[in-house]
């Protein structure tokens, strides 16, 4: 039987080095979700603006994803993709920028994130205007919700189809909202969105109350990973960047271990794809063994690292887990 072509091409010419580690990464990951197994995600960086969502809705939607952790800029630059896509400039000499050029860029409105440009009015004060109301509403009926509730009320009211600029299939959140998918968003405030609701906080537009924060998010993950990590193959750990947004949620498994003397399985699958190699104190280029020491791991869990660019190697690893 013909093989799908980015599979084929993926173990006809990736056997060594970053690229065996890749190979080997996806077909674990396709064993694990194929047995069973439930696949949690964790995404740092600017994934959404580097339009990650292509392939990761698609995954969303086919059960390959079943929970995500990601940081507050990931969660509304996919929405800022969805509805202003056609205003973002892109500069691929972003390299030979000089101070001037930049103060050149903000003074257009352009927030440059590497080589794309968010623009400001029609993305970041179009959804604020949208998401004022649902906070406003919360403050007023003395509710209090996750940051990304808000976000899926708002996609799936439909309130904003009538901007979106891409395909909807394209967008990794509206997939999510649209299943309800288990989300987790650490660190909420450090974000632009999150900076908004602090000033209108501070403004006393909204209620600070209206909004739930990070610990309540680990509340909910342990709730998940409890009610999950003893089906098929356990849970498995797929992580993108490092920082919070892997951080933060690896570390259910020894809260609920060692601080709520529960006694779940540890992470049944583990790999990451990070550009930071190993260095003196840095989470992020950690090797999976480290984990071992703090109860995330264990011995014989299948571990992977692929020392690349995340844009280039998730869609490849998505690709072949899809049978693409």
């Amino acid at each position: 039987m013909q093989k799908a072509p980015i599979t084929q091409f993926i173990e006809t010419h990736f056997k060594h080095f970053n690229a065996g580690a890749l190979q080997d990464a996806a077909k674990g990951y396709k064993t694990h979700v194929e047995g069973g197994g439930k696949m949690f995600l964790s995404m740092a960086g600017a994934m959404s603006s580097g339009e990650l969502g292509i392939s990761l809705a698609e995954m969303i939607r086919q059960g390959k994803v079943h929970a995500i952790c990601c940081t507050g800029a990931n969660l509304e630059e996919d929405v800022y993709n969805l509805v202003a896509h056609e205003y973002y400039v892109r500069i691929p000499n972003y390299r030979d920028l000089t101070p001037q050029d930049e103060q050149k860029l903000l003074d257009k409105h352009l927030n440059r994130v590497t080589d794309t440009c968010i623009p400001e009015e029609e993305a970041i004060r179009r959804i604020e205007r949208v998401v004022l109301d649902e906070w406003d509403k919360a403050s007023k009926a003395g509710t209090s919700r996750l940051p990304h509730e808000f976000l899926y009320d708002v996609l799936l009211s439909g309130k904003l189809e009538k901007h979106y600029q891409i395909p909807k299939e394209n967008s990794w959140l509206l997939a999510a909202a649209e299943r309800r998918l288990p989300l987790f968003v650490p660190g909420w405030e450090d974000s632009t969105m999150g900076n908004i609701f602090t000033a209108r906080v501070i403004e006393e537009k909204v209620s600070a109350g209206c909004m739930k924060a990070g610990f309540h998010y680990l509340i909910e993950l342990a709730k998940w990973y409890e009610a999950n990590c003893r089906t098929g193959k356990g849970i498995g750990f797929f992580q993108i960047g490092g920082g919070i947004a892997g951080d933060f949620p690896i570390c259910v498994v020894p809260m609920l271990n060692q601080d709520l003397l529960k006694d779940v399985p540890v992470w049944s699958y583990f790999c990451q794809i990070s550009d930071s190699t190993t260095s003196y104190g840095s989470y992020s280029g950690a090797v999976p063994n480290e984990k071992i020491t703090w109860g995330k791991l264990a011995i014989d869990t299948p571990k992977f690292i692929v020392e690349s660019d995340a844009t280039i190697c998730a869609p490849l690893i998505f690709g072949y887990v899809m049978g693409w």
